[in-house]
């Protein structure tokens, strides 16, 4: 098979088997897919594109490239829109993480979702939204580009929305569309200036102008053109990898299954403004200014969003804040020019974040869909499985040395310190104190899941809470009769089914030696050669470089780093707060009731969104619609030149009388108007 029918392959695979899926087992063109079909041919779509991923990585690394044109989309005078691939490492590498982590979404799907009503439609979805993606990451061009991260925007509000009957969830969706949709305008808007400049969309064809861009200012100020076109790409990436202000809609749009959860918050939409950043590299590195709003972005979200972790109670909500924060750090290599360690970031939180959100929705299963922390406790005798892998994820997650992501955090943090762009110096403390808060949130959702005092009834089970608040409601006999049905059909957690299980055995392999097995030539090899440029006058992957002596010698000193230290220190709060004396967690939110106040809100943007920004936009719009469609276009230019006209022609019929008379005095007007004004030219 030649490499085009390779990339065909694996891009269409996904697509055909959601069509197939879509149409024929949904009942909107029949129900001949049985369920049993559905989850079958979604997840043998998905194993196809992995299979054919990885054949194109070991193609890459040979030396391999490939940069072409697969169809001519339109063609408009000299400009050609097009459809290809350029698939090399950086493409190669989300390709197989993309793929993998979609296809350990399809397998738990089988068992998370066994008794959902749309349960086919569902498997419809995620394999549309792997097409998607992937079209994101193969694009050689800016217009194919924008193609998949609209379409993974569009498959992300139908996922979000899942369950359309619930009023949370339409508000969730909609919430992430209209944000996203802030983002996106910024996103056109850089491709535009980009195309407007080149007079191409083609990524090496405006990469090739990247000195001539720099050059150049933006019409009519003494702006940088690629400062405007960076700062509004990078607009574009704040709201589709959820980057503060624009993060506003992540946390919500966990009314989406949980399997969702793990495939768009974690390894891949998510994701995807991080990978934009990175492939366009040779226009960010003559952007500074940029550099350093992305990197005080990023410092923002990977503490602050990650404080908010610290007060929720939804054990989903929890890891969503720190995919959030998570996020943040990756930007802060962006912002460092390390933009390899950002994308091996990327591939290691994929990994264990996805494996987090899937033990969540194991422990959910278990508790029979509670997602509340305040009512768990104790499952670890329950459920050994979900239990070592939650513990394995939250290893990786902050940053324990030998796991994955400590090969790809502690980097992140050494960079920082040798970084050439402002604003360095208040991103190495925010991440600094971010590895705390990280270890603090982390091990505060395993201590409250897994072990303590088992905070629900084990005789009737996990839905008959010691703390009945459901019930409260009710009185009586009815209250303890809706207690009863209730653990009638509930009985205590037990381990999930396989189909959720082996996911997540995969996935913790892979946060454990995923680092191990790529950091070297990820981050000190050539694996990028050619993919992601660097100036030299920024040094933090050389300043990295020389310090590095292998990932033995690399996890050895992290025993004896500060971060091990920071680490340590929030596990022994968490230990100390939230299973040896729980009493401390209230009174110190007592004791700072502004700060608790200020975090519980989640820092007040949603308070400032509802009620600054949509009532200016919601004006606006609304004085655009009287004044602008209703007053200027419809009421002065549609319909006054319909009264304008209607004037005219009642002018012009009291003129014609019919009577010759009439006429003849005109005529005499007019011939006496025309030598009056000849005789006033001559003279």
């Amino acid at each position: 098979m030649d490499a085009k029918s390779l990339y065909l392959l694996i891009a269409l695979a996904p697509l055909f088997t959601a069509v197939l899926v879509g149409l024929f087992g949904t009942g909107f063109m029949g129900s001949w897919i049985t369920r049993k079909g559905a989850h079958w041919l979604a997840c043998i779509g998905v194993g196809v594109s992995l299979v054919g991923s990885l054949l194109a990585l070991q193609q890459t690394l040979d030396g391999s490239v490939f940069d072409e044109t697969i169809y001519i989309w339109s063609w408009i005078g000299p400009f050609k829109f097009e459809v290809g691939f350029l698939v090399d490492t950086l493409t190669a590498l989300m390709m197989v993480v993309v793929t993998f982590v979609s296809l350990m979404v399809h397998i738990y799907t089988i068992g998370y979702m066994s008794d959902d009503r749309g349960y086919i439609r569902f498997f419809s979805y995620i394999s549309l939204f792997t097409f998607s993606m992937l079209m994101l990451v193969m694009a050689n061009n800016m217009m194919q580009l924008f193609f998949g991260w609209e379409a993974v925007g569009l498959v992300s509000y139908l996922l979000i929305g899942f369950y359309y009957g619930r009023p949370t969830a339409v508000f969730a969706n909609l919430k992430a569309f209209m944000v996203n949709r802030v983002g996106d305008f910024g996103f056109v808007l850089g491709i535009a200036l980009l195309y407007a400049n080149t007079g191409s969309l083609h990524y090496e064809a405006v990469f090739a102008q990247a000195d001539r861009l720099a050059g150049l200012n933006f019409p009519g100020t003494d702006w940088h053109l690629l400062t405007v076109a960076c700062l509004a790409l990078f607009v574009g990436a704040m709201g589709k990898s959820a980057l503060a202000p624009l993060h506003v809609w992540l946390p919500d749009s966990m009314e989406g299954p949980t399997p969702i959860s793990a495939l768009i918050h974690a390894a891949t939409m998510v994701t995807a403004g991080i990978f934009m950043v990175a492939r366009f590299s040779p226009l960010f590195e003559h952007a500074p200014a940029v550099l350093s709003f992305i990197m005080l972005v990023g410092a923002f979200g990977a503490l602050f969003l990650g404080l908010i972790a610290v007060v929720q109670n939804d054990i989903k909500r929890v890891v969503a804040y720190s995919t959030l924060s998570q996020l943040g750090y990756m930007a802060v290599a962006l912002g460092a020019s390390a933009y390899s360690v950002a994308i091996f970031h990327l591939m290691t939180h994929a990994f264990f974040k996805a494996l987090l959100f899937l033990t969540a929705g194991s422990v959910i299963i278990g508790m029979h869909h509670g997602q509340d922390m305040r009512h768990m406790g104790g499952l670890r005798k329950y459920m050994p499985i979900t239990w070592i892998t939650t513990l394995i994820g939250t290893l990786a997650l902050v940053g324990f040395p030998f796991f994955s992501g400590f090969y790809s955090k502690e980097p992140i943090v050494e960079v920082t310190e040798a970084a050439n762009v402002w604003g360095a110096g208040i991103a190495h403390w925010a991440v600094y104190v971010g590895l705390f808060v990280t270890s603090l949130y982390s091990f505060r959702l395993y201590f409250l899941v897994f072990h303590g005092k088992e905070r629900f009834d084990t005789q009737k089970g996990p839905s008959a809470l010691v703390h009945e608040e459901d019930f409260d409601v009710l009185r009586g006999e009815a209250k303890a009769a809706a207690i009863a049905e209730m653990a009638h059909h509930h009985g205590l957690p037990k381990e999930s089914p396989w189909v959720v299980t082996v996911p997540l055995m995969l996935l913790a392999f892979m946060s454990i030696v995923a680092g191990i097995w790529f950091v070297q030539p990820l981050l000190f090899g050539d694996f990028f050669q050619g993919a992601i440029t660097v100036l030299p006058e920024h040094p933090a992957m050389a300043d990295l470089a020389a310090r590095w002596h292998g990932w033995v010698a690399y996890g050895l000193h992290g025993i004896v780093s500060m971060p091990f230290v920071l680490l340590i220190a929030g596990f022994v709060v968490s230990w100390y707060c939230w299973l040896i004396n729980p009493q401390v967690p209230a009174a110190l939110a007592r004791t700072f009731a502004p700060i608790y106040r200020l975090l519980d809100h989640k820092l007040y943007f949603d308070w400032f969104n509802m009620h600054v920004i949509v009532p200016v936009t919601t004006g606006l719009g609304r004085g655009l619609w009287q004044g602008g469609d209703r007053g200027l276009i419809d009421g002065l230019i549609v319909n006054g030149s319909a009264r304008l006209v209607g004037m005219t022609a009642a002018a012009g019929r009291l003129l014609q009388s019919g009577y010759i008379y009439h006429y003849a005095f005109a005529m005499i007007l007019g011939i006496m108007v025309f030598l009056t004004f000849f005789v006033l030219m001559v003279h």
